[in-house]
């Protein structure tokens, strides 16, 4: 089963006094590009996310967040009271008559004014963060899956249209070689010439191989295929089914230079819409 890139998963913990958040978004990339927001606390466990991160969501543009929203009294942030008082009989200096209130307000704006004291990773306490973080990690994977789920009804309905485009171009193959007889007939009926027939008949031939489309559409057929088969394989993945649809592209293309017919180039042209929707798509599978 294919999954995509594009996802989103949350979960959340309530501690005694705080409040865990844990985001993370992913989309569409070439390759894994990771970035990672969390608390300066948090920063010596960031390696080991990563690692974590990379093991689990394997490609994508994602983005992860860590929020702590402290809902109890503990604050981590101090009055840093001896500068505060410093300020204070500063300014008193400068302006002995004004109100302590107003000092007060401005001291408190000052530098330094406030200290935070840096706290220690709790391990117990990033435990709890870690299965937070795992299941926002499932919340998103399963997100993946069920977008994956949606891009391969997608993939099938387009692979079934080329297929049905494909042999109505074929189709169309015994009135392409009637058409081109009738054309040389009377272009060689113009002429007032004798005509061997016999070699009228192998030019004929000669012509109509090199217009001749039966190997596109068995190679084409066969890529059709592959891409189903690998849609439904474990190892499905993104440049995998890339590749597929570059072979899918080239058989097109031929036909489309061989075809010498109105219709069947406007089949091509509608089963080359078709594979660029699918290539578009193919960008987003992991």
């Amino acid at each position: 089963m294919i999954q995509s890139m594009t996802g989103f998963g949350k979960a959340t913990l309530q501690l005694p006094t705080k409040k865990i958040t844990v985001e993370i978004k992913s989309l569409n990339s070439k390759g894994l590009d990771l970035n990672t927001r969390m608390p300066s606390v948090f920063r010596e466990m960031e390696l080991g996310l990563r690692n974590q991160l990379s093991q689990r969501l394997e490609r994508g543009k994602i983005d992860f967040s860590l929020y702590v929203e402290v809902t109890g009294e503990d604050t981590s942030s101090k009055l840093n009271v001896p500068i505060i008082k410093g300020y204070i009989n500063q300014m008193k200096a400068i302006l002995p008559n004004a109100d302590e209130t107003e000092l007060m307000k401005m001291a408190v704006r000052m530098p330094d004014a406030l200290k935070t004291e840096r706290d220690e990773i709790d391990e117990n306490e990033w435990k709890q963060i870690q299965t937070v973080i795992d299941d926002a990690l499932e919340n998103i994977v399963q997100f993946r899956k069920d977008e994956g789920v949606s891009l391969e009804k997608d993939f099938l309905h387009r692979i079934a249209n080329i297929m049905t485009m494909m042999n109505n171009a074929v189709s169309y193959d015994a009135e392409r070689v009637e058409t081109v007889k009738t054309r040389l007939r009377t272009a060689l009926d113009e002429l007032k010439e004798n005509v061997d027939e016999n070699r009228f008949e192998q030019e004929l031939i000669f012509y109509l191989e090199k217009y001749d489309i039966t190997e596109e559409k068995v190679r084409l057929e066969n890529h059709l295929n592959y891409f189903i088969e690998t849609l439904a394989g474990t190892e499905a993945n993104g440049r995998k089914l890339g590749f597929i649809t570059q072979e899918m592209g080239r058989e097109i293309n031929t036909m489309g230079s061989k075809s010498n017919h109105t219709e069947m180039q406007k089949l091509v042209v509608m089963m080359k819409d078709e594979l660029e929707k699918i290539k578009e798509q193919v960008l987003n599978v992991l």
